[in-house]
């Protein structure tokens, strides 16, 4: 069984880099998107780009970062350490951001962005200030 969850907490730990990876390059990509105009063969890259990212990496990865994330604390027996339900929530914020993102994907497909490329450059930091709080958490436990 002690295999078992280390092959959880691998599997976990690699589907958080894919997943911060893709949060990481799906903004920056939008913020190149944004500066290009709608309907150009550059704007119909991006958006096979945003596109492809989004479902062939971002969203499989954040859907095991979850399950296996969940195992590894079940197995641990951290649900009941503050320090995890502080993880949890900002996880959820940064599932939030994935949410946003994924919505922002449908917007430029359709040619309907609104955000400056400003804004977007903005963004594209949301998830690596929430991913300095979630590693500290999980090294420090501080509660």
């Amino acid at each position: 069984m002690a295999d078992l969850y280390l092959w959880a907490k691998t599997l976990h730990i690699l589907a958080v880099i894919a997943w911060m990876a893709a949060l990481l390059y799906l903004p920056r990509l939008m913020v190149y998107h944004a500066g290009v105009p709608a309907g150009s063969p550059t704007s119909e890259t991006f958006k096979v780009m945003e596109r492809r990212l989004l479902k062939g990496i971002a969203t499989p990865s954040m859907i095991a970062t979850w399950v296996f994330g969940l195992w590894v604390a079940y197995e641990a027996g951290f649900f009941s350490s503050g320090w995890l339900h502080a993880k949890l929530a900002l996880v959820l914020v940064l599932s939030g951001m994935h949410g946003y993102l994924a919505g922002a994907v449908r917007k430029f497909a359709a040619d309907r962005n609104t955000v400056s490329a400003r804004t977007w450059r903005i963004l594209n930091e949301v998830p690596a200030v929430l991913l300095v709080f979630i590693v500290g958490l999980v090294v420090f436990k501080p509660f």
